[in-house]
């Protein structure tokens, strides 16, 4: 048996039994075969119009888990047509991707370029990616197999420079530090922002953006993407406010809250002293609690915006420290989850005998409150799971209560 057709025969299969097939398939290159079959498998899921389309090679597994989702690939393409309307209308536009990987969010953001460069120094991935996009029908492009670094300094001026610095150092171990990530944006930032209207850097969803933002000082755009409410990737839009056409404030940065096909945006002057910012409302402390409650998504809890969703929404947060809010009305549009409120207790047993009596499983979560999840739950003697949510939490500054809901859909 050939190569090509143990990927036919056994694409289905589990991987870890296959690569104990070895001996039985001497001709077949095992570990190339087997990076195509758990790519394949994997990209159903992560990919799935790649993994519909028969001529797609797969790089080895650990970059297939580090790439782009599709879903994520198509917003920056979104980001990437945004951008462009704002550049003169006469310009060549031309993108440039200096640490392209697998290709996958290259060969989303390319598709308005006239233009486009990937640039990648490892040698076998340039070589799937280039592959690939033949494949894809990507005729707008052409691929080089350099290091990053080099070509940004061979660079002429391009509409949109695109880096993703690798999160791994030389021992293999994950990175989060801007600084320690390869190339390191923070050197070249000045270059970068010199030879493009616009820089876009993906880059880790544990770093806390804030931080970034000041140690980058040209970004005007924070973008945090969630899917199915897990915290994603971290995007960041750079460039020279005196370029560009875009009516900018000079202190003032534009925040994206995304998760699926929710977007939450507000403006933010990053240079406010903290006694300027605006404050989330808070739920008076001898206020009984209204009928509904909401859980801000991943990407709000990330942007840590709390009082422009209290703002925007209307709705009370039940402590400083909460993050949860309530309100008297069911907000559809609410960018996270939505409860009805059953019943509220202390942690008195005999509360707690009356507000559970119904109750034998349920899903909970602790806001702001003095005891583990684990720890609750044996005290409250519950099995995992069912259609009831339960939040301990703290109302006002001291009071700790259970709050029993189910979700609205």
């Amino acid at each position: 048996m050939e190569t090509s057709e143990f990927i036919r025969q056994y694409a289905n299969d589990d991987v870890k039994m296959l690569a104990l097939l070895g001996k039985r398939f001497p001709k077949v290159d095992l570990p190339y075969a087997l990076d195509q079959i758990r790519g394949r498998q994997l990209a159903r899921t992560k990919l799935p119009a790649w993994a519909s389309n028969e001529g797609m090679v797969y790089p080895p597994h650990l970059n297939m888990e580090q790439c782009s989702s599709e879903q994520t690939a198509l917003y920056k393409q979104k980001l990437a047509n945004r951008l462009l309307k704002e550049l003169p209308n006469d310009s060549e536009t031309i993108l440039t991707d200096l640490t392209g990987g697998f290709g996958v969010d290259f060969a989303y953001m390319s598709k308005p370029f006239k233009k486009a460069l990937y640039v990648e120094r490892n040698e076998q991935l340039c070589s799937i990616a280039t592959q690939n996009f033949k494949s894809l029908g990507l005729n707008n492009i052409s691929t080089k197999n350099s290091d990053a670094i080099e070509i940004l300094h061979e660079l002429e001026y391009v509409s949109i420079l695109f880096l993703d610095p690798a999160r791994r150092n030389s021992n293999g171990g994950k990175v989060v530090s801007i600084a320690d990530c390869e190339p390191n944006v923070l050197e070249l930032c000045d270059e970068m922002v010199e030879k493009s209207h616009f820089v876009v850097l993906k880059l880790s969803p544990m770093l806390d953006w804030h931080s970034a933002v000041t140690q980058l000082k040209y970004v005007t755009e924070v973008h945090i993407i969630s899917v199915s409410n897990e915290c994603k990737e971290l995007l960041l839009v750079l460039t020279n406010r005196n370029k560009t056409e875009i009516d900018n404030k000079t202190n003032t940065i534009k925040v994206f809250c995304v998760n699926d096909n929710d977007i939450f945006s507000y403006e933010e002057d990053i240079h406010s002293e903290k006694e300027g910012l605006l404050q989330q409302n808070i739920l008076g402390k001898d206020v009984a609690l209204p009928p509904y409650l909401y859980e801000p998504n991943a990407s709000i809890m990330k942007a840590g915006c709390f009082a422009q969703v209290s703002k925007t929404y209307n709705v009370s947060a039940l402590a400083h420290n909460s993050h949860l809010f309530v309100s008297p009305n069911l907000l559809s549009d609410f960018p996270g989850k939505k409860f009805k409120i059953l019943h509220t207790c202390t942690l008195n047993k005999k509360e707690l005998r009356h507000a559970l009596s119904d109750i034998t499983q349920a899903n909970v979560a602790v806001r702001n409150f003095p005891m583990r999840v684990d720890e609750l739950k044996k005290r409250l003697k519950l099995r995992d799971g069912g259609e009831n949510y339960i939040f301990a939490t703290t109302h006002g500054d001291k009071r700790h209560i259970l709050i029993i809901t189910k979700k609205e859909t």
